[in-house]
């Protein structure tokens, strides 16, 4: 196996690429000036020892606390629950949320063999109760699984603390992922998101 074929095989396994978009990349960075190709090597390298997740919301970030959670102007009362830090920059994007985050860095999936104990639903709780939360959106992926942590973390919360909880609106596609929603669609849903 050649060094190509090697790094082909390595960049077609990243989600979404498949083996004719990673021989493009590949290409490219031969064409590319070798400065460019350096420093993007040590960006990907710097990504996984300098980025970790927040102490307080479990966001991806290079700083403690993230820059959402140490950001003052922030509503302090509206959490929104979302599954991976991924979603965090999704919601983001739209620049209709204005509160704080709390990643739960998955989904209830017994046939993965994740149950609730695998998720940070304790930092969450505590945080609800510590931080004086008013509002908790379940933004969590219209999915089986993203439903069924909906779905528990609701009869969880309305058994151990008063809060009111939401859930976003219809609108994002069922099965999809707020990853690939586009604005208006996100946009939309955080407007007419319902209570739970």
């Amino acid at each position: 196996m050649t060094l190509i074929e090697k790094v082909i095989g390595s960049l077609s396994q990243l989600p979404g690429l498949g083996r004719k978009s990673a021989s493009r990349i590949v290409f490219y960075l031969l064409k590319s000036n070798r400065a460019y190709s350096e420093d993007l090597a040590r960006d990907i390298l710097q990504l996984k020892s300098s980025i970790g997740p927040c102490r307080i919301c479990g966001n991806f970030t290079d700083i403690q606390p993230c820059s959402i959670c140490s950001d003052s102007r922030r509503n302090r009362g509206i959490i929104c629950v979302v599954e991976e830090a991924k979603d965090v920059l999704s919601i983001e994007s739209i620049r209709e949320y204005h509160g704080l985050y709390h990643v739960l860095m998955g989904v209830i999936s017994p046939l993965d063999g994740i149950g609730p104990e695998n998720l940070r639903i304790d930092t969450l709780v505590d945080r609800i109760k510590s931080e004086g939360i008013e509002e908790v959106i379940l933004a969590t992926n219209p999915t089986v699984e993203g439903d069924t942590t909906a779905l528990y973390l609701t009869n969880l919360l309305k058994k151990e603390i008063r809060v009111s909880i939401t859930r976003l609106a219809l609108g994002l596609p069922v099965g999809g992922d707020l990853e690939y929603a586009d604005r208006l669609t996100l946009a939309r849903a955080f407007i007419g998101r319902s209570q739970v």
